[in-house]
């Protein structure tokens, strides 16, 4: 009979942690955009952080580490600032991430505290239609995404990458919140025009309901209540922030609203849908209020007002399975500030908290598993997320997230039998990279390749059903989780001036081997600096001795057989071979031991031949590539058949062949000593802004990077016997104005790739049969690098486990890199990464007997140190029984066993119970002593 009963939650009081239970030094910083700018999982904390620019993410643990501290690691996300994040429901891992760059991009986090490196992302979207604002996982549906992008709302199934499932009705000005409905059948949405909208996008593109129920079109913000109940924030017409409540079915007006004062931050509402119980916390506010919401009056109602110290730059909630609900728990919110997180714990009094689980307060909440995957829900399926209990003893126990990385083999749609639904966005070109750490590319397929020729990479094979993100898993590369570091800066070149930052895009920038690093400066008169890479240190302010090269270098490469030649070719069609002292510069070069002249106009690029001395192949502006003899000075071979600028060449493992990737679309294998015509020919990238070539895998197959027809970097596989079979299979990496160029280790099948320009570096290992691709960890740098240039591979400490060692060029610097495999038997040599390698700095015959037709093969060396036992022959470790024999566990006892059991156990605990009790000793007083 009473309408207003009293709720159990009316007495819900905020306690702010102390500082020293504060996550710090996370540099939140203030930053624009609709997100919260913070999310939780059950286990992990993502936010925006200023650290090395606006694209990175701090990451950190919802709970702290063994030793009470929190710690933290940075992922760079993206080229721009990240505007919106958003964890699945479904894997406390897994991460949407959306940019101003324009990208949607899914990661698969790990723990901080874990020795892995920053993580490539799993899956890349580029809706193209302008800067993406907000993403949000699908309630009930694994792998479904809705984006904000712009005006217009997208659902996307991960799974069918190449386009949107759904592209709803265009709003009338820019989105500024989204939500779905906790049963996943509608979505709905505010924007600046004012109006709320509610679309249910498996019947139409138009909203089922829409109203003009905002009366400010500054930031507002939307959730799903109870049932068919949405709540906004805003701002009224007299720009007082106001919180309303709305039936979804009758946006005519509102039942029951609140206003909260004339500050112009926004205000962020999170609710648990559970109890009913709202926060709301308003941006550089320092002021948090609690309310409750109800489907019946009163709609809202205050519960508490929390002041704390320092201003809100974002907050989140805490999932309910992650709440310490002993101590009677119902809200945990985590508020972003300027230099720390700071927890707040929602708590009811209740007497024995602490030791009783208060189920009233604590009814069943939704489960980590989903109740179906994106088709199902597209096709109409409405089934719920399982229910469970946040009883400590009765939850469910958590499935093991995947490690870092995996990669979701994903379900080849591309012939699907199903229509599309009317309305719906068209197939496009694929703009997303398969990219997860592990095995990002095992979702490529080489079932098709006729779609490269109008911008497609080809179709992902078909994965094996499962759980979405968690269940299709490729296969894995013992280089998923290879590591990048920067060596000290004892062993860095500091204080390079005068850096030439316009070589041309066929040039890596620089060049080094053993001994030294040839860098182009921007002097007048072409000159070249050359360090000693034996000299680290900061380089005096004076004038250095260099190469007086009288033209401005188009390219460069050092001989691979003499660590002292160096050949440039300059911008007047001149080849100029110098030579330079054993122990570096001490005065200008001004006079070339040779020069190599038959081009008619500017070259391109030069190679060394990698078997014999004496033999370089240039190409040209005039469309032509020779090979010359240095011995003789002389052109040997002229090869034809370009018709258009040539971007890169690669000479085949055995020295036989020469690839050519040109600007005319064409992917060309030459075999100089037979025709001047090309062997073969074939299909290349559409894109023409540039492209390398390498050989992989033996010799049997050629790599290319290069742009699609929209300007993605994506790398081309194709079969070195049949080029005009074209694309065997393909990935798109990322959108970036640099080419990739590729260095590939022969030994390992490692490919790592970086542009000039780039903050980080691209590493796969490429196998010859499917997936082709299989993606690991990136290396990112802080700061745009000018070149990277990598040494031979006895330059790598296998102590280490280094398989490959670079030097990165910056504006300033030269920098040593390299790159490790963990390993945790390091006093053993790792002979499963190290198989006997190349001796590529002898050369194995001469030029003329390589133009005589005479073949060779460089000697294989051990890179095994003397005092090293090969892994392969470390001593066995018993493996010590973690758990009791399954027996144990299975062995039924009777009721009389087990009471004979406790029986046992409490006499065990109190002592013979035939032994006299100490009182019995004690002497006691006459009856007629006590008074009556």
């Amino acid at each position: 009979m009473n309408r207003f009963k009293t709720s159990k939650f009316k007495n819900t009081t905020p306690k702010i942690a102390k500082k020293d239970g504060w996550i710090n030094d996370v540099r939140g910083g203030s930053f624009a955009g609709q997100g919260n700018h913070i999310k939780a999982s059950a286990e992990l904390v993502a936010f925006n952080t200023e650290q090395a620019g606006g694209g990175m993410l701090g990451v950190t643990t919802v709970k702290p580490a063994a030793d009470g501290r929190w710690r933290l690691s940075h992922v760079a996300c993206h080229s721009d600032l990240v505007t919106d994040l958003d964890f699945s429901p479904f894997e406390e891992n897994l991460l949407a991430t959306c940019s101003a760059d324009e990208t949607v991009k899914l990661w698969r986090l790990c723990q901080p505290e874990s020795a892995q490196p920053p993580l490539a992302p799993e899956l890349t979207l580029t809706p193209g239609r302008g800067r993406p604002e907000l993403v949000l996982f699908h309630p009930t549906s694994s792998g479904l995404l809705a984006v904000g992008a712009a005006k217009s709302p997208l659902v996307w199934d991960t799974d069918r990458r190449d386009a949107p499932l759904a592209v709803l009705e265009e709003h009338g000005e820019e989105l500024q919140s989204l939500s779905w409905k906790r049963d996943g059948s509608l979505l709905a949405s505010t924007c600046k025009d004012k109006m709320l909208r509610v679309f249910d996008p498996r019947a139409q593109l138009k909203p089922v309901q829409s109203a003009d129920c905002l009366r400010n079109n500054k930031d507002s913000r939307l959730l799903w209540a109870k049932d068919d109940f949405l709540l906004t924030t805003g701002f009224d017409r007299m720009r007082n922030r106001e919180v309303r409540l709305w039936d979804s079915r009758n946006l005519s007006s509102s039942l029951s609203s609140q206003t909260f004062g004339t500050s112009g931050g926004t205000l962020i509402p999170l609710l648990d849908a559970d109890t009913g119980l709202l926060v709301l916390a308003g941006m550089g506010d320092t002021v948090a209020d609690c309310l409750e919401v109800s489907t019946s009056e009163p709609f809202l109602s205050q519960v508490s007002h929390c002041l704390s110290d320092m201003p809100t730059r974002g907050v989140a909630a805490v999932p309910k399975l992650a709440l310490d609900v002993m101590s009677c728990e119902v809200m945990r919110v985590l508020q972003l500030t300027d230099n720390c997180i700071v927890p707040i714990r929602y708590q009811v009094p209740r007497k024995n908290s602490g030791h009783d689980f208060h189920a009233d307060l604590y009814p069943d909440t939704a489960g980590a598993s989903p109740a179906m995957s994106a088709d199902e829900w597209w096709r109409g399926g409405d089934k719920q997320v399982q229910r469970v209990s946040v009883h400590p003893d009765k939850r469910p126990k958590a499935a093991k997230a995947p490690a870092a990385n995996p990669t979701p083999a994903r379900k080849d749609h591309g012939d699907s039998k199903e229509a599309p639904r009317a309305g719906s966005a068209s197939s496009s070109p694929l703009s997303t990279p398969s990219t997860s750490s592990s095995s990002a590319a095992a979702s490529r397929s080489p079932s098709t390749t006729s779609g490269l020729s109008s911008g497609f990479l080809p179709s992902p094979s078909p994965g094996q059903a499962g759980k979405a993100f968690q269940n299709l898993l490729g296969p894995s590369s013992k280089f998923r989780h290879i590591q990048g570091a920067v060596l000290h800066r004892d062993t860095h070149i500091t204080n390079v001036r005068d850096l030439n930052l316009t070589t041309p895009g066929e040039c890596d920038g620089f060049c080094v081997n053993r001994r030294h690093a040839a860098v182009p400066l921007a002097i007048s008169g072409g000159q070249i600096a050359v360090f000693q890479r034996s000299r680290p240190g900061k380089l005096p302010d004076a004038a250095l001795p260099t190469i007086q090269n009288s033209v401005s270098v188009a390219d460069l490469c050092w001989d691979p057989f003499d660590t002292q030649r160096l050949a440039v070719a300059g911008e007047d069609a001149k080849i100029r071979v110098w030579r330079v002292p054993e122990d570096g510069l001490k005065e200008t070069l001004t006079e070339p031991e040779l020069v190599l002249q038959g081009h008619t106009e500017k070259i391109y690029s030069i190679k060394f031949h990698p078997l014999a001395s004496d033999l370089l192949a240039s190409s040209s502006y005039d469309l032509t590539v020779r090979l010359w003899n240095l011995r003789d000075g002389e052109q040997v071979r002229l090869l034809t058949g370009h018709q258009d600028q040539v971007f890169a060449m690669a000479w085949s493992p055995d020295g036989k062949l020469l690839a050519t990737v040109c600007k005319d679309g064409k992917v060309r294998v030459y075999d100089p000593r037979k025709s001047a015509a090309p062997l073969q020919e074939g299909p290349g990238p559409d894109g023409h802004r540039g492209a390398r070539v390498v050989w992989v895998c033996d010799g049997d197959y050629l790599l290319v990077s290069g742009f699609d027809s929209r300007s993605e970097r994506g790398l081309y596989l194709y079969s070195a016997a049949s080029l005009s079979s074209g694309v065997v299979a393909g990935v798109s990496v990322d959108v970036s104005p640099s080419t990739l160029i590729p260095f590939y280790d022969p030994d390992t099948g490692v490919v790592l790739l970086t542009g000039k320009g780039d903050t980080r570096v691209h590493i796969y290992e490429v196998v010859p049969e499917e997936p082709y691709f299989v993606e690991c960890s990136s290396f990112n740098t802080l700061e745009p690098h000018k070149g990277l240039a990598f040494l031979p591979k006895s330059e790598c400490n296998v102590r280490e486990v280094e398989i490959a060692a670079a030097l990165m060029l910056t504006r300033t610097a030269v920098e040593p890199v390299v790159f490790k495999v963990p390993r945790v038997k390091k006093e053993f040599f790792q002979d499963d990464l190290y198989p006997d390698t190349s001796a590529c700095w002898e050369a194995a015959l001469s030029a003329s007997a390589w133009l005589d037709n005479a073949d060779a093969r460089h000697r294989k060396v051990s890179l095994r140190p003397a005092d090293m036992t090969p892994v392969s022959q470390a001593p066995k470790e018993a493996p010590a029984r973690k758990y009791m024999p399954s027996s144990f566990y299975l062995e039924e006892k009777t009721d009389e066993q087990k009471k004979e059991e406790l029986l046992v156990a409490m006499v065990a605990k109190l002592g013979n119970m035939d032994d006299p009790l100490p009182q019995e000793s004690f002497q006691g007083v006459d009856e007629e002593e006590w008074d009556d």
